[in-house]
């Protein structure tokens, strides 16, 4: 089921309250107190992305439907702004030049192709990926491939890399899963939220 733009706008705006609410509190908003439709309840797996200026500030979630909708995107908020480890703990202050972005992400499937296929069936802006050999697992959303101007390759390529695999790994055996997204973003920091399309598929 896809969420509405009405859905959309609640997943956004339930992010930055979030955020904001923990940065300045260090309180967790209750789900019982929001007015959430029932999307919010079914489990699904979701990412939250902080931008500043353009410029990645945090990105964090679920691959997996493990959690409500609702609950997954709260703790995604938190873990965005002060659990990335590649990134400093976001300031308060710093909600005034940042974008929140949701991604509402399809259950994971396994790319079932020999090597060599994958290229060719991977839609760029439509899949992300997730790489996964033993204990390494790495994941990037269907928006980055777009953004980076990758092509279907450098997207696998990457996407090893991020499970810290080399960038051929996928051409040696490692299982490639695919997913999709609904991304959900706002136009400016605190702006209107718009569904963000890559492509026409």
């Amino acid at each position: 089921m896809m969420l509405t733009n009405n859905d959309g706008d609640m997943a956004v705006h339930l992010a930055r309250n979030t955020i904001e609410v923990f940065l300045d509190k260090g309180t967790v908003p209750k789900l019982s107190d929001i007015g959430l439709s029932d999307i919010f309840n079914e489990k699904r797996g979701v990412f939250v992305t902080l931008t500043k200026q353009g410029i990645l500030r945090g990105c964090i979630g679920y691959p997996y439907p493990d959690s409500p909708l609702g609950s997954a995107i709260i703790d995604s908020a938190i873990s965005a702004a002060t659990r990335d480890p590649r990134f400093p703990l976001v300031q308060s202050r710093e909600m005034d030049d940042i974008v929140v972005e949701v991604t509402v992400l399809t259950q994971p499937e396994l790319i079932n192709v020999q090597p060599n296929e994958l290229p060719e069936i991977i839609e760029i802006g439509r899949h992300g990926l997730i790489v996964k050999e033993g204990y390494n697992q790495g994941l990037l959303l269907p928006q980055v491939a777009p953004e980076n101007n990758f092509d279907e390759v450098e997207l696998l390529d990457h996407t090893c890399l991020k499970a810290g695999l080399p960038p051929d790994a996928w051409r040696r055996g490692a299982q490639v899963y695919w997913f999709e997204g609904q991304i959900f973003k706002e136009t400016v920091p605190r702006g209107d939220v718009v569904e963000e399309i890559f492509g026409e598929y």
